[in-house]
């Protein structure tokens, strides 16, 4: 993917900044000339990441907020516009994983407060950030899902249920704010080795119910935090509107994926549908309704 992206002049709020994925794309739309407003729960996180900004010549505003309380999210916007100007680009990357085991098993509030970050923190800030980006016709929405969303994945349904919802609500976004300018995406950042990741590998209850995670990375079938924040700032300049809507992963080729814009969108490609025995033919018959 080009590094040739110029966001001169916009404005990005990205949430869990502090490390990891969004460390690395806070850093990487600022080094396009964007203005940076970083915001994760741990204060240190998010000052360590806007001095690395700074530190590189580019503009950071670090916040510490919590995605999930309503008028903190309000007060994080309100502060960035104040601060950096109106919010171009909104980048929901904050996320919490909950190794539950068996459903049966799983404590119901540890279950949900996954759920609590990783789906209402995204809608919080979409309703906190889109409602200006509509009153001046533009704006990108990205949402940072998981390839946890396209398959089931056994004793991790807490995590892969949040970020499967959270991929349907990037496409009821997009389709609500289609007319107003505002486009909206998922993104697959295959399996990075992040903090979450970390927990995984090394804690008892992910060795004991996701013991096949570890040969992804023994296999270096892996991707760097930096390969994410590539794709969002390539989605970040515009080049892929056409896409809006859709889940789009860190091995897509997404110059074909742009050429092929039309044929995605009518056989609802790179998007959650159900499949059926009569899907190929209603598909050729009826495109997605917009």
């Amino acid at each position: 993917m080009t590094d040739k992206v110029d966001l001169t002049g916009q404005v990005a709020l990205v949430t869990g900044g502090g490390r990891g994925i969004g460390r690395a794309t806070a850093i990487a739309l600022a080094e396009a000339g964007a203005s940076v407003a970083v915001i994760a729960r741990t204060q240190e996180q998010v000052l360590e990441t806007a001095a690395l900004i700074e530190s590189r010549g580019g503009r950071a505003r670090p916040m510490s907020a919590d995605v999930t309380d309503a008028e903190a999210v309000q007060a994080a916007v309100d502060q960035t516009c104040e601060n950096l100007g109106p919010i171009d680009l909104l980048v929901n990357n904050a996320a919490v994983g909950t190794i539950s085991g068996p459903i049966w098993e799983t404590d119901p509030a540890e279950w949900w407060a996954c759920l609590d970050v990783n789906l209402r923190g995204p809608f919080l800030c979409v309703r906190a950030v889109v409602p200006q980006m509509i009153s001046r016709g533009r704006g990108r929405v990205i949402n940072v899902a998981s390839g946890a969303s396209l398959i089931p994945i056994k004793y991790f349904s807490a995590y892969a249920i949040s970020k499967t919802a959270l991929m349907r609500l990037t496409e009821s976004l997009a389709r609500e704010s289609a007319k107003s300018g505002v486009c909206a995406f998922s993104v697959n950042p295959g399996s990075a080795n992040t903090a979450m990741a970390n927990t995984i590998l090394t804690s008892e209850e992910g060795k004991r119910w996701l013991p096949w995670f570890s040969t992804v990375f023994d296999k270096g079938e892996d991707f760097p935090p930096e390969a994410a924040a590539h794709l969002i700032r390539l989605l970040a300049s515009g080049e892929a509107d056409s896409l809006s809507g859709r889940m789009i992963g860190v091995s897509d080729d997404v110059q074909e994926m742009i050429q092929s814009a039309e044929l995605i969108k009518q056989s609802s490609l790179y998007a959650l549908r159900m499949r059926s025995l009569q899907s190929e033919e209603l598909s050729k018959a009826k495109p997605d309704h917009e």
